[in-house]
């Protein structure tokens, strides 16, 4: 009996050992899940808090013709533009009248937390056509509207387009200008202007050959020319071209 003990003594410790290791490999890996779910989760929690959104204010060249839009990724709406490079168009967002980008302190404002709404929504892309909204009011728009206008807020007068036009559920505001061309702006009307967080649109033409379109809350239309002022003036800023 005790010589068969002895001989089992071996036998028992090497299974105690083999079974020690899968028991020490199976805490390891589940260790190494734990951390990476941790890491992950970190990830994918801050990816949901931002919401497509950054804070990253590396300073981004981006080439659209004979222009270079010099621009902070947190200025720029779409993940996948944020990078140097040529590109056909590139879409900002921005707080007017800060005319700053995402940050932490910025949050609540891109996500339309509060009742004001202070996002204005840029698009920079090559000039299609030879003249820009203010141009075409009076070749164009001038021949699509029903006059007389209403008055609106800021001095504008605000126009309905005629049943041919196929501006459907808008309205076209205008505001005289001393010596230049009228801003003119498209707002939509009715139900879906409530619905818009940038219901009213112009466009402009800057740097080479570049077509500036911007949208803003309709709230704007009152302080038109000091808005208009402030994105000519920031596309300047942002705006290098081959001349």
């Amino acid at each position: 009996m005790k010589q068969a003990a002895i001989a089992d003594g071996p036998e028992l410790t090497v299974v105690d050992s083999a079974l020690m290791k899968r028991v020490f490999y199976a805490f390891a890996v589940l260790a190494l899940l734990s951390i990476a779910i941790s890491l992950g989760g970190k990830w994918f929690g801050r990816s949901i808090a931002m919401a497509g959104y950054t804070d990253d204010a590396t300073v981004r060249e981006v080439v659209i013709g004979k222009n270079i839009i010099t621009v902070p990724a947190n200025f720029i709406r779409f993940e996948q533009a944020r990078r140097d490079g040529i590109a056909s168009r590139l879409d900002l967002y921005l707080r007017y009248p800060q005319m700053d980008g995402y940050s932490a302190a910025t949050r609540d404002d891109f996500n339309h937390a509060g009742a004001n709404r202070n996002i204005v929504f840029l698009s920079f892309e090559q000039q299609m056509m030879s003249r820009d909204m203010s141009g075409r009011f009076g070749p164009i728009y001038s021949a699509l509207i029903v006059q007389p206008g209403i008055p609106g807020p800021g001095g504008t007068t605000i126009y309905g387009f005629n049943e041919k036009s196929g501006y459907l559920n808008e309205v076209l505001v205008v505001g005289k200008r001393v010596g230049k061309d009228p801003f003119v702006a498209r707002c939509l009307s009715g139900p879906s202007a409530g619905e818009s967080l940038a219901p009213c649109e112009r466009d402009i033409q800057v740097g080479d050959d570049l077509s500036l379109t911007y949208r803003f809350p309709k709230e704007f239309l009152g302080d038109w020319q000091t808005l208009d002022a402030a994105i000519t003036a920031e596309a300047r800023r942002i705006l290098k071209t081959g001349n």
